[in-house]
């Protein structure tokens, strides 16, 4: 799942990230209106944290630019307690409404929420995946092979995920570790083999068929050779 953080405060847009990425989402920030409005527009996202008071575009803006196009849900983030601003932006098309300061216990609880009210229409918004005896719960983060429930990690929740929703497509390692891990590939880092040896233990080596592969010199690719 990819969220979008649209806030100019560096500090609360770290802590948010992190706090997201801990919990095993894969989290974008923008720091200004304007490249939240593109990304926003342009991106593919699950759901976007919106502050009101963006320098370039505020938050209304954002929000009236992305309702043309998407109905992407989108959790206002704000330091304002104005009911006038509450009814504003969900009269202009938010989902939810948070105050700050707030617990991130509740922002997740939102977060949460939000996603499982998710659009159905909406790009990239499937909730549930099948592939071959392999079935995952995206919004519930549980995945079982032949019915029995895995016990994975948060990061090899979101690998597992990743390679589901781009499945019969070679994802190479640079792909896995910007979007899993959120850093820069360094070829001397094992990160990557590391968490496919993990998870293919898990998922793949007690049950038939197999369907993590290695892809010699490209990547990694999620599929059912025998279909």
């Amino acid at each position: 799942m990819r969220i979008l953080v649209i806030e100019d405060e560096a500090k609360l847009a770290d802590y948010v990230k992190r706090g997201l990425t801990e919990d095993g989402y894969t989290v974008d920030v923008a720091r200004d209106g304007i490249e939240g409005r593109y990304l926003a527009t342009e991106g593919d996202y699950q759901l976007i944290v919106l502050d009101i008071m963006l320098p370039g575009v505020d938050g209304f803006g954002v929000l009236a630019a992305l309702r043309e196009k998407r109905n992407t849900p989108v959790l206002m983030l704000t330091a304002r307690d104005l009911v006038e601003d509450r009814v504003r932006g969900l009269q202009a098309g938010a989902d939810d409404y948070l105050v700050k300061p707030f617990a991130f216990s509740e922002l997740l609880a939102r977060v949460a929420a939000l996603l499982r009210r998710g659009p159905a229409s909406s790009e990239g918004s499937n909730t549930k995946l099948t592939i071959s005896n392999l079935e995952m719960d995206l919004i519930g983060r549980k995945a079982w092979r032949d019915g029995q429930r895995l016990e994975l990690t948060a990061k090899e929740f979101s690998l597992l995920a990743l390679l589901a929703r781009r499945k019969g497509q070679i994802l190479s390692r640079t792909t896995l570790a910007e979007q899993v891990w959120d850093m820069n590939f360094d070829s001397d880092t094992n990160v990557v083999e590391v968490a496919i040896r993990r998870l293919r233990a898990k998922m793949d080596d007690p049950f038939r068929p197999k369907l993590l592969h290695n892809v010699r010199g490209m990547g990694y690719v999620l599929e059912d050779r025998t279909a």
